[in-house]
């Protein structure tokens, strides 16, 4: 048996092993998850909300941008505090207010002496972390002073999310519109929604077996944690990190050292291929352009257009957090709030990477096997059609929601489904992932030819592409999982396959195999040596991928099991990028390698930024908020955009421009490249997202996590810190970086359009094909 088919074997087994434990672990969350009660009533017998309340609250949320205005659970928007965090502490501090003024004859807790508040605090922790959720009945019953305070709390939100002048500064502060959501009994329901978010974070779970591997003490009561694993930190009821979280983080320490190290011997041990013979001239120089792959310059054309727009909409975006409703005087969130650029800038990112990836996909398919399938360039026009009306269809529909000009009943199919980079209705969801099944089609009936063929390296290159374009072709479907009123768990948990395995783990899968055939097309790479380093790398990096998607789910009702899974293998996500910098030195040895390959040096350049950002962005940034105990404090804190940022531009981002520049090179290879606008755009582009990360975000990030390590999560999230003049500051630092990221921007477009607008023909290309 050959290495290959070993390989081949090996990937085959690891994939079904791995997605039969993916699915296990879903079944264990489906069934830990916090319950949704039918009623929630007093002692006195007085009902407080009913289910329908709290499924109504969550539609209400969804329709006005869900997480991209705040967050829920540690997942969505960092302008806006987490609503279940601070709902919780709210509550507990209205609790305590009270208590202070019947108990200690004083006007608020924070005037009792020491003593006394331990006294309260310990009460405080009894009520709020005892279940008294009844299974029989789906009934949860508060004590009587607890349902005053929670009616407080609810005054408080249904006054912010009005247009109550009172709360006027912190709506401004919260960069939430007046009349975020204008119908009373609208903001009644909303409330409902947050309180149960913040019941279950506070909420200790029934007790099971293997919940804890702590030996028991004698006379020591064994503690439990709430749904949410005891987040967010709150020490008023002592919301701490539970003893897993720390025992997992140590053992994820130890995975990734291990890793690296059985890594480095299989580097260490393979035998050096002897030296490529390079051929004398560009091979890809004589690829017909057929009439298919001309038709897909019109995709990278969007792509440029999306990126511009994306960038604008993140200024925005990122301003609002320093003026909160206004944008130089100009009250913008009148006719376009915060959460709506925010939606609009974050599904932008994926939606312009995507269509690179797409278009790339149509223009190598027939240029690696030579097949203009009948009908080829119709289809690849009608997909191209298709995506526009996706992007215009839906950012319509999201507006109309988020302006509360949609209604209820038509927000899930139509406006803004709420879930971060799955904010599109499902109309739009299912129109999207038809066009991926056409896209899947197109690709697949090109490569045919080859797919048919003998077996060779490339052959196997091939099939790997391939099986990727299927993957990301049916994998989008888990975005049509879950329904308008599916648990927020099982959301969740859903939601991480599509913006984990689709976008992070089968594009990646994708995009090694183009980047192989494109360099064995070339002559740079021996068929065989890439087909095997294609297969290996997929293997190493799907073994610690797949069940890495869970370390987004350590907070959302997630089994002490399902953690230490995740924890696992999340480390071992980052055990490839330990050696990027060999893929990096490989690369600019490619790059170097002929004469005729410095026709190929800016898309290189580009290859070499993706090695780099992958190394800082998915690697250190990522591995530093991906351990249970790291995230448990960082997860919606300004670090976690850090490695968003760096990871998904600097990675995703740097390789759709690539790619693009690749597909470029073919469709325009007969005209001069005037590669100064490249340069610029180069450069800029990777020290403007620099700049981002080093003056901004890590800073930023640091702070709140600091904050939120001494006095909560809470208030690493609140109004009170986040209009610090420090934060302030640092939110004006983003400016530099910002302003030479969109200068190469500008340079790259500029650099596309004068390709087509002001082209000059090469003149030695011309005198090579004479005929």
């Amino acid at each position: 048996m050959s290495y290959t088919r070993k390989l081949w074997l090996g990937l085959g087994a690891l994939l079904i092993v791995s997605f039969a434990v993916l699915l296990w672990a879903g079944t264990e969350i489906f069934r830990a998850a916090p319950p949704m009660p039918e009623t929630v009533q007093s002692e006195s017998g007085q009902v407080i909300y009913t289910r329908a309340d709290m499924e109504k609250g969550r539609q209400v949320w969804q329709s006005i941008g869900g997480m991209q205005l705040g967050s829920i659970w540690g997942h969505g928007g960092y302008v806006a505090p987490d609503w279940a965090a601070d709902w919780l502490h709210r509550e507990s501090v209205a609790l305590l207010d009270m208590w202070a003024r019947s108990d200690g004859g004083t006007a608020t807790y924070a005037q009792l002496p020491e003593e006394q508040q331990a006294t309260l605090r310990g009460r405080l922790k009894t009520v709020m972390r005892t279940n008294t959720y009844d299974p029989a009945t789906g009934t949860i019953t508060l004590p009587d002073d607890r349902a005053v305070a929670l009616s407080n709390v609810a005054a408080h939100y249904e006054s912010l999310f009005g247009n109550d002048p009172a709360n006027a500064e912190l709506r401004e502060a919260y960069a939430m519109k007046n009349d975020t959501v204008p119908d009373a009994s609208h903001r009644r329901a909303l409330t409902a929604f947050f309180w149960w978010t913040a019941w279950a974070a506070g909420t200790e779970r029934p007790r099971e077996a293997g919940d804890t591997m702590v030996p028991s003490k004698s006379g020591v009561v064994e503690k439990q944690v709430t749904y949410t694993n005891n987040w967010p930190s709150e020490p008023l009821i002592d919301n701490v990190p539970a003893p897993s979280m720390w025992v997992w983080s140590a053992f994820s320490v130890l995975f990734l050292i291990a890793g690296i190290a059985l890594l480095g011997w299989w580097h260490a041990r393979q035998a050096h291929e002897d030296p490529q013979t390079l051929p004398a001239t560009d091979p890809l120089a004589d690829v017909v352009i057929t009439p298919s792959m001309r038709a897909t310059a019109k995709y990278f054309w969007v792509v440029l257009a999306l990126f511009l727009v994306q960038i604008l909409l993140g200024a925005i975006t990122a301003h609002y957090q320093v003026e909160g409703q206004d944008a130089y005087g100009y009250a913008l969130s009148e006719v376009l709030p915060y959460s709506i650029t925010r939606t609009w800038h974050t599904q932008l990112a994926v939606l312009w990477i995507a269509v690179a990836w797409l278009g790339t996909g149509l223009y190598i398919a027939p240029a690696m096997s030579g097949h203009e399938p009948r009908f080829q360039r119709l289809g690849v026009n009608f997909l191209w059609v298709c995506l526009l009306l996706i992007v215009v269809g839906s950012f319509a529909g999201q507006w109309l929601a988020v302006m509360q000009k949609l209604g209820l009943e038509h927000n899930f199919w139509w406006g803004h489904q709420g879930w971060e980079y799955a904010d599109m209705g499902r109309f739009w969801q299912w129109f999207l992932f038809i066009g991926l099944l056409l896209w899947l089609t197109l690709v697949g009936r090109a490569l045919w030819p080859v797919l048919r063929g003998p077996a060779t390296g490339t052959r196997s290159i091939v099939g790997l592409l391939f099986l990727s374009t299927v993957c990301i072709g049916l994998f989008f479907a888990s975005a049509l999982m879950w329904g308008e009123h599916t648990h927020i768990s099982e959301v969740e948990y859903w939601r991480w396959w599509l913006v984990h395995l689709w976008v992070e783990g089968f594009f990646e899968v994708f995009a090694t195999a183009v980047m192989a055939l494109i360099f064995t097309r070339l002559g740079l790479i021996k068929e065989s040596v890439a087909s095997v380093a294609v297969l290996f790398a997929t293997i190493v990096f799907m073994a610690g991928g797949v069940l890495g998607t869970l370390h987004h789910l350590y907070f959302v009702g997630t089994p002490t099991a399902v953690v230490a899974l995740g924890a696992s293998f999340s480390a071992l996500e980052v055990v490839p990028l330990a050696y990027i910098g060999f893929e990096a030195y490989h690369t600019y040895k490619l790059g170097k390698a002929t004469p005729w390959m410095q026709g190929y040096r800016w898309p290189i350049m580009f290859f070499i930024a993706v090695s780099f950002w992958n190394l800082v962005g998915a690697g250190l940034f990522g591995f530093l908020i991906n351990p249970p105990l790291s995230l448990y404090f960082m997860q919606g804190l300004n670090l976690t955009p850090l490695h968003g940022h760096t990871a998904l531009f600097g990675v995703y981002g740097m390789l759709g421009i690539a790619l693009l520049l690749f597909a470029l090179r073919g469709l325009r290879r007969e005209m001069v490249w005037d590669v100064r606008a490249l340069k610029v755009a180069f450069w800029c582009l990777n020290i403007g997202l620099a700049l981002m990360a080093l003056l901004t975000l890590l800073p930023l990030g640091t702070m709140q996590l600091l904050a939120a390590i001494e006095h909560g999560y809470w208030y690493a999230r609140s109004a009170e810190f986040m209009q610090k003049p420090i934060v302030e500051m640092l939110v004006w630092m983003r400016v530099p970086g910002d302003t030479i990221f969109s200068v190469g921007a500008l340079a790259l477009c500029w650099f596309v359009l004068r390709l087509w607008i002001a082209p000059k023909r090469d003149p030695s290309f011309a005198a090579k094909h004479i005929d």
